[in-house]
């Protein structure tokens, strides 16, 4: 891992008011006809932190990252980034916003090239029309020579040099995972949601992704929040945890105070089972 050593060099992200995320969640409820799929849950995320939303499963997690990146619209409560309400927005006002994801399922495109697919994340960043592009000027090659760069930077990074031409359908489950992540990263995004990144992929998998993220967020900065089963990843990467039940808040604290937690326990992993 080379390029993000130290502070990286490319990106937008690299001025402090540029990495500005912060995230309130407020009193938000999300009903499904007469199902309640979150229930007056309220979570604040600070810039630079590293977030884990854990649960049972059909415990929320998902409808609750979903409302935050605008595939969800809650009937009550609020959203704001940055102090500006996102709740009701489409996901791509949202992802301008500056907030990136991954999703549960992997939603890449199998018959293009991981470098393709990554590159379609840099649409946001195209300031040329289609008569510029067709002739190729001088403002166009600047651009792209920006926007190869930031992808080559994140290849080196996540270590995908040896199937960055390889179409991603060919590839195995847990390098499309990564592949995901590193189009997610070309957004730029100033707050990360991760939804189940770790899913599908072998012991050696999960550890280079667990580098990856760790060195995110303590050299660049990054602020994320992870969506994660695995509970041994989640105690050792979080700075803070909140668990759903049922759709709704159950606890919140350090990966110490939660592991202890009586209800977190009982919900989550039953009566007598230990974290």
């Amino acid at each position: 891992m080379k390029a993000f050593r130290g502070q990286p060099r490319i990106f937008a992200s690299d001025q402090p008011a540029e990495k500005r995320a912060d995230l309130e969640v407020q009193n938000v409820t999300l009903n499904f006809g007469g199902v309640m799929a979150i229930h007056d849950v309220s979570l604040t995320v600070h810039t630079g932190e590293f977030v884990s939303v854990i649960g049972p499963n059909g415990a929320g997690k998902t409808s609750l990252m979903n409302s935050i990146t605008g595939y969800y619209k809650p009937q009550k409560g609020k959203i704001l980034f940055n102090d500006q309400e996102i709740m009701g927005r489409h996901p791509h006002e949202i992802t301008k916003k500056g907030i990136g994801r991954t999703y549960q399922n992997i939603e890449l495109f199998p018959g293009m090239t991981v470098l393709s697919n990554m590159l379609l994340a840099r649409h946001l960043y195209c300031n040329y029309g289609f008569g510029l592009a067709s002739v190729f000027s001088s403002s166009v090659r600047k651009e792209e020579v920006r926007h190869r760069r930031v992808l080559e930077e994140l290849i080196d990074f996540l270590e995908m040099q040896p199937i960055r031409k390889k179409p991603v359908g060919s590839l195995p489950y847990g390098l499309r995972k990564r592949v995901e992540l590193g189009r997610a990263l070309a957004l730029e995004p100033k707050l990360l949601v991760l939804d189940e990144p770790f899913a599908g992929m072998t012991l050696e998998e999960k550890e280079d992704m667990v580098r990856f993220l760790l060195e995110l967020n303590s050299a660049w900065g990054q602020t994320m929040i992870l969506v994660e089963h695995d509970m041994s990843i989640v105690m050792s990467v979080s700075q803070r945890i909140m668990v759903l039940n049922f759709g709704e808040k159950i606890a919140e604290g350090t990966p110490e105070a939660i592991q202890n937690h009586p209800e977190v326990i009982k919900a989550y992993l039953g009566e007598t089972t230990k974290f």
